[in-house]
């Protein structure tokens, strides 16, 4: 939850944040101020967090290896980056008298091909030369069709995607309508937009992020996606000005967020 904060609310306003006001703000989630200070611990132990000391005020930012993960992660949760894709299903066949089928499993994975079986792998581009020419593996590009979408949906395992995105919609549509509540306070709508991203985050970064010619006509992942953009763009504003009232870095008042948030979502 600190690191979904630090990421989602803290990054876009300076990066740093002064210990007591992530504890007041963790309240607001019922996290007392022990479970905090614990978790910050081994969050700057672990390589996530830093430090800076202010006399006897601390303040934290996220570490250069914590801002690596995030600027990562940041174009798969906020805008839908597609990975280029020409179309066309690698499937990789491992000839059971293969030399080193295991040393042969692990470059195809590391060339991003995932598998179905232990002989048959599949990816969305063509493996390296040294590959292709290996003698016992055989690679086919087929066009997109439905044995390919079943196949794909096999490997990288969509079916537990798929629920996994259904049960978020149907936790988080209530939100819909609370959102648009013009009586929310500013608090609550941190709070909401934050447990919002958390939650949004774990999903999306294990989809596999297949393009649509692999995906079901019904895929949930889309419903998802909208109904996260419309809750966290009604709710953005309202929980920043709890941000602005409540949250200092080692200058004061936090600076107020640039331009990359207003672009978050967008349509």
């Amino acid at each position: 939850m600190i690191v979904t904060f630090y990421g989602d609310a803290v990054a876009p306003r300076g990066g740093s944040l002064w210990i007591g006001s992530l504890v007041d703000i963790m309240d607001l989630f019922d996290i007392d101020a022990g479970h905090v200070r614990t978790a910050i611990s081994r969050l700057s132990s672990d390589g996530w967090l830093s430090r800076v000391k202010r006399g006897r005020a601390s303040y934290y930012r996220l570490s250069k290896r914590g801002e690596g993960v995030f600027l990562a992660a940041t174009q798969r949760i906020y805008f839908d980056e597609q990975k280029p894709f020409d179309g066309n299903l690698r499937i990789a066949i491992l000839d059971p008298d293969l030399a080193d089928p295991n040393g042969t499993r692990r470059t195809l994975r590391d060339a991003g091909f995932v598998a179905l079986s232990p002989s048959v792998q599949l990816a969305l581009a063509g493996p390296p030369a040294k590959l292709s020419v290996r003698r016992g593996l055989y690679i086919l590009s087929n066009k997109i069709g439905k044995a390919e979408r079943h196949l794909a949906s096999a490997a990288w395992k969509l079916p537990a995607t798929a629920a996994a995105y259904q049960a978020f919609v149907a936790q988080f549509a209530p939100f819909d309508v609370v959102s648009e509540r013009k009586d929310l306070s500013p608090q609550d709508a941190l709070v909401a937009r934050i447990l919002l991203i958390h939650a949004w985050r774990r999903i999306v970064l294990r989809d596999p992020g297949l393009p649509s010619a692999l995906l079901p006509d019904d895929w949930p992942g889309h419903t998802a996606r909208d109904l996260t953009r419309r809750i966290y763009r009604r709710l953005r504003a309202r929980s920043e000005s709890h941000l602005d009232a409540h949250a200092s870095n080692e200058n004061g008042p936090l600076p107020a967020p640039g331009g990359a948030l207003s672009r978050r979502f967008a349509d």
